[in-house]
């Protein structure tokens, strides 16, 4: 892998990442660009606990462009974009937009080809060891940054998600906090060792690779599903398996399609993966966006999906405990029908989840590629 850093006309970084070393990325961004001018703010909720960021600044933010005026579609016939190049492999940059910005954080967007109609599932696999890299070293330079907290590597894909850019992308946020989900991950985690001696996660891959649930601070037993039942109903949640890589529905999904993939040789981020693990990633994660896309039947346009890498924050108690994942899920329930957050899941969120795991993860086996 190749890293060239430049500069925005605006001062803000942007860096490619190339297959070949010996790539030239020397265009120069010549937009008359202003500086960047934000307005976030992180407030704390005192009675939940949590953080908000107020960004008041993204009202104005680019909305639904044309094809021919894609921003992340590299410069070309003299339309000028936010990259500079007439062509690039992957490039991540600094959001002109940011949701997060200076003591508040940072923002970055990553470009994961110059095609604009191209999907991530549609990527080589050498193209996707690249965006690992890139996920790696973002990760490494973020984490060096004194208010950075947690690092956190995502894809929005489709319009329902909320999407407001068909080229794609996905996004990086570095958060100046520990974000309530991996606080509540790190919490169950302790009062797991503290109750078993044992690692949660652990338990949790193995259990699923035996069919058997598993609750925090539980040592599950053969035949039980929890919640007092003592017969065992549930099926099969796993989806694929590799040598170094896992994939299944959890016990407790929230969303009607939803995987989680980890490596089984348990890490905290993506900087710690093995060099086996790197290698077999490309090939299981396109065929689980495959799958994906195979979900709702021949004729359905693509699914929208979210695609989260959760990571161990940088600084926390308990860091050693954690278990770098990736959690793919899609808002579409059935063929034309979204699952929408309403009262329960917006007002006290309790999900409530019309596709039981194991269909969920019975289709997702039935759609495997030949």
């Amino acid at each position: 892998m190749k890293r060239t850093v430049t500069r925005l006309a605006d001062g803000r970084e942007l860096i490619y990442y190339d297959s070949r070393d010996d790539a030239v990325r020397d265009a120069v961004d010549r937009r008359p660009l202003g500086p960047v001018a934000t307005a976030s703010e992180i407030r704390h909720d005192p009675l939940l606990g949590d953080s908000v960021a107020i960004a008041s600044h993204r009202q104005d933010r680019t909305y639904h462009p044309p094809a021919d005026q894609c921003p992340l579609c590299p410069s070309r016939d003299g339309r000028l974009s936010e990259i500079p190049d007439s062509d690039y492999d992957v490039a991540v940059f600094e959001n002109r937009f940011p949701s997060l910005a200076g003591d508040s954080g940072r923002c970055e967007v990553v470009c994961f080809t110059a095609d604009h109609d191209m999907s991530f599932a549609g990527l080589s696999e050498e193209r996707v060891a690249l965006v690992l890299d890139a996920w790696t070293d973002r990760t490494a330079e973020l984490a060096a940054l004194p208010q950075v907290e947690q690092v956190f590597a995502f894809e929005n894909r489709g319009v329902e998600i909320g999407v407001t850019l068909g080229h794609p992308h996905g996004q990086i946020y570095a958060y100046p906090f520990v974000t309530p989900r991996s606080t509540l991950m790190l919490r169950s985690a302790r009062e797991h060792r503290a109750a078993t001696g044992r690692n949660l996660f652990d338990d949790l891959v193995e259990r699923e690779r035996t069919r058997q649930p598993v609750r925090p601070g539980q040592s599950a037993q053969p035949g039980r599903t929890g919640h007092g039942s003592s017969r065992r109903t549930e099926g099969d949640r796993m989806v694929l398996t590799g040598e170094h890589w896992v994939a299944f529905v959890p016990y407790a999904a929230h969303w009607p399609y939803e995987v989680h993939l980890y490596p089984i040789r348990r890490v905290p981020d993506l900087r710690a993966l093995d060099d086996a693990a790197r290698a077999e990633f490309p090939p299981v994660y396109l065929e689980l966006l495959k799958r994906f896309d195979r979900i709702f039947g021949e004729g359905e346009p693509p699914t929208p999906y979210v695609a989260a890498w959760h990571q161990a924050p940088f600084r926390a108690a308990g860091r050693e405990d954690f278990a770098l994942h990736l959690e793919l899920f899609t808002v579409r329930r059935t063929s034309g029908k979204l699952k929408f957050l309403a009262g329960s899941e917006s007002g006290m969120s309790v999900f409530i989840n019309d596709v039981p795991p194991e269909a969920a993860a019975e289709r997702l086996r039935e759609v495997a590629s030949e």
